[in-house]
């Protein structure tokens, strides 16, 4: 395995961070830990990387453990963009990439780098002149300017717009194409869905599931989400006996249907509404993705603070 985690646990007083989570990472592969803030993704990360050590567990990466003798070689071989990278803003791009560069003995030449991330008519800039966008793809090229075997990226692409947010998968992509192995943290839905090979959902410094996106969505037993709501009462049990509904949950008036059948479901929902005299006040409907994987393991949105 490329990362391996057995029994992590990391906590700030009072606070649990990470509380026993498991963990092994494919070499070749992309894997996703996809959460909200606070899920304990970024310090999970952050004992990954050797950054921050774990009050209880063991850490294996790329066949090593921090702090057995093997640390300067596992720094040659790691890839590592924070949540946020402070970079000096006076030095230009080309500055920056060549002063990273000469922390590592096997180097990847800085105008490839520079290539590889987009940002050729930028070399010459000031880093306190980019934009937000380049800025992280400037962190993307100083965490691969060491030609690194395993990338760890910490919300690669908070904040960014959806070009900029587009550019950074594309190097992604193409890292893991030419053979790299990258865990990042994300919560971002979509993200997790197009980049990783394998997603696991945390909460309060746990793993809630851990599988394919595709099979995590699978899991959920339906193809669409059907939201609604009403103005009236209406027992939930009532929606569960309808034609293609394969889970149920609502309360004061607002409903939510995980739907196997759409064709079927939606006329029978209508004439049940209308039987029982309820208004329908609003109703959307969309493909299952990660988020309804989330709302169903935990009762509440992705982006929930």
């Amino acid at each position: 395995m490329a990362v391996r985690c057995t029994g992590l646990v990391k906590r700030y007083e009072d606070l649990v961070a990470v509380a026993g989570i498991d963990l092994a990472v494919r070499p070749g592969e992309c894997f996703g830990l996809l959460g909200p803030n606070g899920a304990g993704k970024t310090t999970t990360v952050e004992i990954l990387e050797g950054l921050t050590a774990p009050d209880e567990g063991s850490v294996d990466v790329l066949g090593y453990r921090w702090g057995t003798g093997h640390d300067h070689n596992l720094r040659e071989r790691l890839g590592v963009q924070l949540q946020e990278t402070q970079l000096a803003e006076k030095l230009t791009v080309g500055e920056t990439l060549r002063l990273f560069a000469s922390f590592f003995s096997r180097a990847r030449p800085v105008e490839e780098v520079i290539r590889t991330v987009g940002l050729e008519d930028k070399r010459q800039a000031r880093v306190g002149k980019l934009s937000g966008g380049q800025k992280q793809r400037l962190a993307l090229a100083c965490a691969l300017v060491s030609d690194p075997e395993l990338l760890f990226l910490d919300e690669p692409t908070t904040g960014l717009d959806p070009q900029a947010r587009l550019n950074v998968w594309e190097v992604v992509e193409a890292f893991v194409e030419s053979g790299g192995t990258v865990l990042l943290t994300t919560h971002y839905m979509e993200e997790a869905e197009r980049l990783c090979d394998r997603v696991a959902i945390m909460d309060h410094g746990t793993i809630l599931s851990l599988d394919r996106p595709a099979a995590l969505v699978a899991s959920l037993g339906a193809e669409q989400i059907v939201q609604f709501e009403l103005r009236g009462d209406l027992d939930p049990s009532a929606l569960a006996t309808l034609p293609g509904v394969g889970s149920v949950a609502g309360k004061q008036g607002s409903f939510r249907l995980g739907v196997r059948r759409m064709g079927e479901m939606m006329p029978a929902l209508l004439s049940e509404l209308e039987r029982r005299g309820l208004v329908l006040e609003s109703l959307t409907t969309h493909q299952a993705t990660l988020e309804d994987v989330f709302v169903h393991l935990t009762g509440r949105a992705l982006r929930d603070e």
